[in-house]
């Protein structure tokens, strides 16, 4: 039932948003914690103000992690822990649409995961991953990780892997996809927003909402 609860993927930009990411031990949810996250808060395509915290995860930070992000364990030894961390986000991103870089696989996951196991409840916020945004976008790039997009709109990469850092250079690449998305017809599910993607079924091609399988709308291909 709770999985129903769960926020939307969106497909088109919008101007009043929260991008926010995360920095954490390893890239396993169940398993591995939180130790940043940040956040800037969007209206109207202007900066309002910003939310960052460094998180104690109880446990020594892996070698590994510290590597990628910088983060140690002296950094984090006064820093609140994820279930008060956790509550200021929840606070600060309130009922708006979160954006990130490949949220949908990680960042989300992590954040379901803990809301799951303290507080019981579900991130219902519907959200846009700019993963899916720069693929669609830039479909001449190799990869699309969030440097390789910032570096196509020359964006300065300085300082990425901090949780603040990361949400300032995809803000910047977020606004620039937006533009280029205006020249790309979407087909969007009446329904929940998604992408209407095609797809092949016992009765030929049709239109089937990207959610797939929360959202069940579908569509016959016009000729």
């Amino acid at each position: 039932m709770a999985e129903k609860n769960r926020g939307k993927r969106l497909v088109k930009y919008v101007p009043d948003y929260v991008i926010f990411d995360l920095e954490t031990t390893g890239i396993n949810p169940a398993a591995d914690e939180i130790i940043e996250i940040s956040a800037v808060r969007v209206k109207e395509r202007a900066v309002v103000d910003t939310f960052s915290t460094l998180v104690n995860p109880g446990c020594p930070i892996p070698w590994q992690a510290t590597q990628v992000n910088g983060i140690t364990d002296e950094m984090v030894r006064e820093a609140p822990q994820i279930k008060e961390a956790l509550s200021d986000f929840f606070a600060y991103t309130k009922d708006f649409v979160l954006v990130g870089h490949n949220i949908h696989s990680f960042d989300l996951k992590f954040i379901q995961e803990k809301a799951k196991n303290l507080f019981g409840r579900t991130v219902d916020n519907d959200y846009i991953d700019t993963l899916y945004m720069a693929r669609q976008c830039l479909p001449q790039l190799a990869h699309h990780k969030l440097t390789d997009v910032a570096s196509y709109f020359r964006i300065s990469i300085e300082g990425a892997h901090r949780a603040l850092n990361d949400c300032i250079m995809n803000l910047k690449c977020y606004e620039k996809l937006g533009e280029l998305q205006e020249s790309i017809h979407i087909d969007l599910c009446p329904k929940c927003g998604g992408e209407l993607k095609r797809r092949n079924g016992k009765f030929g091609e049709f239109l089937g909402c990207s959610n797939f399988p929360e959202c069940r709308y579908t569509a016959q291909i016009r000729k």
